[in-house]
């Protein structure tokens, strides 16, 4: 079960990282990529808020994979967010050169 929990202690550093990126975005006037996140954005009176129901969401599949033992799942899901918080790296730099 140790493996699973490092799994789920990966999967919240790489959730925060995406929030940072993302309200980095906001920050420098890059658009949200990701067409459910950037539709709750726009769906909810702040920005910040429909991104924050996002990631309670995000939480909530995180925490049901470690609850039910699915590290292999979170494993691949950590890879995904990894790639994505690296994508928004990317686009941060290029935009603000």
């Amino acid at each position: 079960m140790g493996s699973v929990n490092q799994l789920l202690l990966q999967y919240a550093y790489l959730q925060v990282l995406d929030l940072l990126t993302t309200l980095a975005f906001i920050l420098h006037g890059v658009r949200e990529g990701n067409p459910l996140v950037r539709w709750m954005m726009h769906a909810t009176a702040n920005p910040l808020n429909g991104l924050l129901v996002v990631k309670v969401l995000a939480a909530a599949l995180g925490l049901y994979c470690w609850r039910l033992g699915r590290g292999k799942l979170l494993a691949r899901i950590n890879i995904v967010f990894a790639l994505i918080v690296a994508w928004n790296l990317a686009a941060l730099i290029l935009a603000s050169s």
